[in-house]
């Protein structure tokens, strides 16, 4: 069993990781800085999912305070490393381009040199399937050019792809990125679509359908991409470079998963339709025959299945009886 570190566990994708891996048998520290992106209490409300288990040491700190990460990686020793905490969000990054600098640039620089310093024997980093930027080749392979970023997001996740791509070479650090493609679920983030479209139908409130409802979407149930990361941190025989997409292998029309979630809380979506925001794409579509040939990831868990159980959990963890 192994002692991983796993950055950003107050956070969506980070608590879900850290619970398979406990659930695995394995020593997990995870750290995060809490910030205020999005509901504090929300991620405070995560973690406390975690800190009950003897197996789980949470520390609250920032990936831009090297002293503080130094001295994690010093008391832990973690054999492998996987970092999910990142400055989220495609339409924030046009007002708040400082924040994503520091987490996205600064922080994963610090991981990496904590990485090459303390010999980690693998480091497992969240890029984005956003770094296709505006391709129109469907799907989206790994072997397509991403050389043309249309957010600043988006280019710190490129930026990610090419440092860790740096220290595999000079030091030999093995490096594993993953693409991830429109993750949702239970304990979802309340900045993206699904979490605000819910929200807004049990209020009787208009939603906003951006390129006039000419949007697709690579939806991606959370713990399919789980079984993905785990096998990116466990399963041997990969390359000592790596970057794979991550995601449900399916492009599904926003308007379809607007209806779904209108069927399950038998509400009446009221649809204000708006032209392209700065910094969106029309589609996301992965192919993933390249992670499925090497780590076996296969995810079954189809939009008409995924989404009722978001809403279940969204209506629980509100109190809210529908």
């Amino acid at each position: 069993m192994a002692t991983i570190l796993v950055t950003g566990t107050a956070g969506f994708i980070g608590m879900h990781l850290a619970h398979r891996l406990l659930a695995g048998g394995h020593r997990v520290v995870g750290i995060d800085n809490f910030n205020d992106y999005y509901s504090v209490k929300l991620k405070r409300d995560r973690h406390a999912t975690l800190s009950g288990h003897p197996s789980y040491t949470g520390i609250e700190g920032d990936l831009c305070d090297m002293p503080t990460l130094r001295g994690v990686f010093e008391k832990y020793h973690p054999d492998r490393v996987c970092n999910l905490a990142a400055q989220a969000g495609v339409r924030y990054s046009l007002e708040h381009p400082e924040a994503y600098q520091k987490a996205n640039i600064e922080g994963f620089l610090n991981i990496l040199e904590c990485c090459r310093h303390h010999k980690t024997e693998r480091l497992v980093y969240a890029s984005s399937s956003s770094v296709y930027g505006g391709n129109t080749k469907l799907p989206f392979s790994e072997s397509d050019p991403v050389d043309s970023p249309v957010s600043l997001y988006a280019a710190t996740k490129k930026a990610n792809e090419l440092m860790a791509h740096c220290y595999s070479h000079l030091y030999g650090i093995q490096t594993i990125g993953l693409r991830f493609f429109t993750v949702y679920g239970p304990w979802g983030r309340p900045d993206m679509a699904m979490w605000l479209f819910t929200k807004a139908m049990l209020a009787d409130e208009t939603i906003p359908v951006f390129n006039h409802g000419n949007m697709q979407r690579d939806f991606t149930y959370v713990e399919d991409i789980i079984t993905g990361v785990e096998r990116s941190l466990l399963k041997d025989g990969l390359e000592r470079y790596e970057i794979f997409n991550i995601g449900n292998h399916r492009s599904e029309n926003l308007l379809d998963m607007i209806n779904i979630l209108a069927r399950k809380l038998n509400r009446t979506p009221r649809m204000q339709m708006l032209p392209m925001q700065p910094g969106d794409v029309p589609a996301t579509y992965a192919d993933i025959d390249r992670i499925r040939t090497k780590l076996g990831f296969e995810p079954t868990t189809p939009i008409s299945e995924g989404i009722p159980k978001f809403v279940d959990w969204y209506l629980n963890y509100h109190n809210i009886t529908n």
